[in-house]
């Protein structure tokens, strides 16, 4: 690192500390993950906060874990010190010295978690292993069925050393019914999923004695009773228009709207787009899609083109295979399909736009609507959007006016029918 990253009085003052020599040498794994040298010194100044913190609670460097990093953060907001990225540092910090050998790794699923030393852990640590090896679901599964799974655990079974034999049917049911009653209809039919998937899995484990997933109440909304949210093509457009293409971020919001709105991507499909799954010979692009699932779709012109100038000339370097990166360090993969979404919302505002939906999916809806009312059959439809079932497509069949005109009955009314 060069001089302009660490003041070298304060560099010196920071090896005399708990951390020693290690912190010059994060210092340097910031700088390759390309953080600016304004951002290395930040990092630094909470690095030596934590360190001092350690020293006068007498806390060796193998002390340091992650309940010591939330406790360090504790006392820093208790004294009115507040910043973003703070959390993000100290973990940053722990990550860096395990990988160094300075202090010990944990061992074991869960070992990190809060219930580390529950019963529970091992569970929940099995189940997400269980997901990805047997089931096959993407991250994104993992993460949302594991989240339902830790709160029901933690609602449920607050105890410390409980063990899921104590489950019984009414924790289910209460569970559930509290859910319910916080969230839409098609979210409650998602946890109900989640929470079967998790039951299913302690009962095939030998961990409940009965199989509790037909505890699970089912959460049946009406079919096909809405009428998709979309956008007309004048405002998908427009939409597209309002990205800055003379800087570097605006071009790669407009390739990723772009794939939204002429593929019909999902946003955690974009998020999972890789380099190699762009195919410039045969002019395909290979979508990551649900349940693993390997599809093609045409490289459109213009959206081949939006792609290739943001490859060549913004996309930042870094080791990560993901087409779309952060735009500030560390240079990763986009986290979550919400990121995706906000680029969309943010492009809504920017385009003075406010449709009824907000997100990401609102386009892949609206390319579905443009194609019904340009006569393609549903069959066509439910091969653009990748929909495993043709009873997925039906929903847009209400869209198409003209053949619903023509199977309508007669309205009734006291001159006759209409």
């Amino acid at each position: 690192m060069g001089e302009d990253c660490i003041i070298p009085a304060a560099a010196a003052r920071r090896q005399l500390s708990v951390f020693g020599e290690h912190v010059e040498a994060f210092g340097a794994r910031l700088a390759e993950l390309g953080y600016r040298p304004r951002s290395i010194r930040d990092k630094l100044r909470t690095v030596s906060g934590l360190a001092r913190w350690m020293a006068d609670h007498g806390h060796p460097i193998t002390e340091l874990d992650e309940a010591n990093v939330a406790a360090f953060l504790v006392a820093r907001r208790a004294r009115g010190h507040t910043g973003r990225g703070l959390r993000r540092t100290g973990l940053m910090l722990l990550a860096h010295l395990r990988s160094a050998g300075a202090i010990p790794t944990p061992e074991g699923p869960g070992a990190q978690s809060p219930y580390a030393q529950s019963p529970l852990a091992a569970a929940l640590a099995q189940y997400a292993v269980h997901l990805r090896q047997e089931r096959a679901v993407t991250e994104g599964t993992i993460a949302a069925y594991g989240a339902i799974a830790h709160t029901f655990v933690r609602e449920r079974l607050p105890e410390a050393g409980a063990r899921p034999a104590a489950l019984a049917a009414d924790d289910v049911h209460e569970f559930l019914l509290a859910q319910v009653r916080r969230v839409a209809p098609k979210r409650a039919q998602y946890v109900g999923s989640a929470l079967r998937s998790f039951l299913r899995f302690l009962f095939a484990r030998g961990e409940t004695p009965t199989d509790l997933a037909r505890a699970v109440l089912t959460v049946r909304p009406h079919r096909l009773a809405g009428v998709p949210r979309y956008m007309p093509p004048g405002d998908v457009e427009r939409l597209l228009r309002s990205c800055d293409r003379s800087s570097a971020m605006g071009r790669r919001n407009h390739a990723i709207l772009l794939l939204l709105a002429r593929l019909g991507l999902r946003a955690s499909e974009v998020v999972a787009l890789e380099l190699g799954d762009l195919r410039w010979r045969e002019g395909e692009l290979v979508v990551r899609g649900k349940g693993l699932r390997r599809d093609r779709l045409p490289l459109l012109p213009d959206v081949g083109e939006a792609l290739a100038l943001y490859l060549q000339t913004d996309r930042p370097a870094g080791a990560s295979r993901r087409v779309f990166l952060c735009w500030r360090a560390p240079y990763r993969g986009l986290g979550h399909p919400s990121t995706v979404s906000t680029i969309v919302m943010r492009a809504l505002g920017r385009a003075g736009l406010a449709p009824a939906t907000r997100g990401a999916h609102v386009l892949r809806h609206s390319l579905a609507t443009a194609m019904v009312r340009r006569g393609a059959s549903l069959a066509e439809i439910g091969q653009v959007l990748r929909h495993r079932s043709p009873t997925t497509t039906e929903i847009y069949a209400k869209l198409d006016f003209g053949a619903l005109r023509d199977i309508a009955l007669p309205w009734p009314t006291p001159h006759g029918a209409r």
